[in-house]
């Protein structure tokens, strides 16, 4: 191959043909095999997340980082950073230093050179086991193992609930479930520590049943973006020419008055390659107005009894309906703090996020919260719900296990369907258990 390759070559050559093969040696610790290649990263940090090698000292489970020489490990400063502590492999076309791959941590890496591996420009394909299934099986085959691990993947959840409600109020383990949901996958940490620090108990006390809404919606912003660390005067931004508003004036005003301890701070929290739209900020305030919908009843029993009178067909339109915030107000007109929205500003709580947080909170919650409190019919409602579910957004996961499954056709069509994907990808891929999947 010729020098001017790029680093996405590599990569390619490291997940598509390098898996199962025998006879591969690292720089430093003799022989490895890939057992998982991983996933690409759509954060910062290394390039590949949930790989599985095979080495002399057993099974290791981590990142892997790749470049075309082994020298950019120490132009890319790599080794000051904590980031790529999770690190297993350094996995490159051309090894050009001797010295050993250190993290910041202090920990040793082997590194991996394909150009041995590679003759001429071409290097045989190695699909994964499951690559060829559907060419060999056919698309029921794969529906059936997808619907069946779909299954799997609801029931533990449940499960998951069921040990929350029993050291947790219903109320309680709901909210953090959804504020969970609400921080995505890089968010979602941070925000149920948020739901634990100012919980709906909270909440409650400091909006009493005579407090005008508007007034009630000011305090549940204040205190979730104040705990949060989030509002303009904890980042040394309030008072300047760029946020001049009278809601901002409230939210500060209500927080001071407040005196909440305990706050989290901004590094507490991640927005690298997070959309304007779906920045923490917005989720917390789509949160202050579900609160505020659901006030009188509470959020518990207004989401249970919207469940409890849909029906399996149209579960969705109401299940779904019940979560959407269009932006209104402050928020209609801003996307953050600093940022005044210049063009039609997206809804803080959208079709494509509700219909996540009923699969992944409000159905197995309720299923769980149906057991526990005798609610007669209401898992049964759930999981009925559940099952007839249409597809959801695709993520970047299923997107990967498409094309580790080698086809676009893969019959992912229904929300149950995608929960199986992940529910293999999470047990087994990520696991180095290729031998034990039904797809293999």
């Amino acid at each position: 191959m010729t020098g001017n390759l790029p680093e996405s070559r590599v990569v390619k050559i490291w997940q598509d043909c390098m898996t199962g093969r025998s006879g591969l040696l690292t720089e430093e610790d003799g022989p490895i095999e890939v057992v998982y290649p991983g996933r690409p990263n759509d954060d910062r940090g290394a390039d590949l997340r949930d790989a599985v090698i095979a080495t002399g000292q057993g099974i290791q489970k981590g990142e892997v980082e790749v470049h075309v020489r082994s020298s950019s490990w120490w132009g890319h400063r790599h080794h000051q950073d904590p980031l790529y502590n999770r690190v297993i492999l350094h996995v490159v076309y051309w090894h050009d230093v001797a010295a050993a791959v250190t993290l910041q941590n202090g920990r040793r890496v082997p590194t991996l050179a394909l150009e041995k591996y590679v003759t001429g420009k071409a290097v045989a394909r190695r699909p994964m086991p499951c690559g060829n299934t559907i060419i060999h099986r056919g698309p029921d085959f794969i529906s059936n193992i997808l619907d069946a691990a779909g299954d799997h993947r609801f029931a533990a959840r449940v499960a998951e609930f069921r040990s929350a409600l029993s050291r947790t109020g219903a109320g309680q383990v709901l909210y953090q479930g959804i504020m969970g949901a609400l921080g995505y996958v890089k968010n979602k940490l941070p925000m149920i520590e948020l739901a634990r620090r100012i919980p709906l108990s909270r909440l409650a006390a400091a909006t009493p049943e005579d407090m005008p809404d508007d007034e009630c919606l000011a305090r549940y912003q204040a205190l979730l973006l104040g705990t949060a660390g989030m509002l303009p005067s904890q980042d040394g931004r309030y008072g300047e020419e760029s946020l001049p508003n009278e809601w901002v004036d409230r939210l500060e005003s209500a927080w001071a008055a407040l005196g909440q301890a305990g706050t989290m701070s901004a590094g507490d929290w991640h927005s690298f390659k997070v959309r304007p739209g779906n920045l923490p900020r917005r989720r917390l305030a789509a949160m202050s107005y579900l609160l505020l919908r659901y006030r009188d009843e509470d959020l518990l029993a207004g989401l249970i009894n919207g469940l409890e009178n849909a029906s399996p067909e149209t579960g969705r339109s109401g299940t779904a309906k019940a979560l959407l915030v269009t932006a209104a107000d402050y928020w209609g007109k801003h996307l953050d703090f600093v940022l005044p929205a210049r063009r039609a500003v997206p809804a803080l709580l959208g079709e494509d996020r509700a219909d996540i947080i009923v699969v992944n909170v409000l159905l197995p919650f309720a299923a769980a919260w149906g057991q526990i409190a005798s609610v007669l019919g209401l898992g049964e409602k759930a999981r009925e719900i559940y099952r007839r579910y249409p597809a959801l957004a695709e993520n970047t996961l299923e997107k990967h296990m498409r094309r580790q499954l080698g086809t676009s056709r893969c019959p992912v069509s229904s929300a149950r369907k995608q929960q199986g994907l992940l529910h293999i990808y999470k047990t087994l891929c990520s696991q180095g258990k290729c031998g034990e999947c039904p797809l293999g």
